[in-house]
């Protein structure tokens, strides 16, 4: 057997090898990367709670309250 087709074949071996390997981890780890995505309504509701704040000074609560109603 030629020497050059005897490296060739060692290389493909080696490959194999490597990517039998890392085929075998990726089935491993891959039940770990599914992990559960929230909700568009839970995403909405933290976005919202994340950047509303509720008003403190009473007065400006009831022009709140009152420009609600009117509407």
């Amino acid at each position: 057997m030629p020497e050059g087709l005897l490296i060739l074949l060692i290389v493909i071996a080696v490959t194999a090898v490597i990517a039998i390997v890392a085929f075998i981890i990726y089935r491993i780890l891959r039940p770990r990367l599914k992990e559960e995505k929230p909700s568009d309504e839970e995403i909405l509701k933290d976005e919202l709670s994340r950047v509303l704040q509720d008003v403190e000074d009473e007065q400006a609560a009831e022009e709140i309250a009152k420009y609600k109603e009117d509407e």
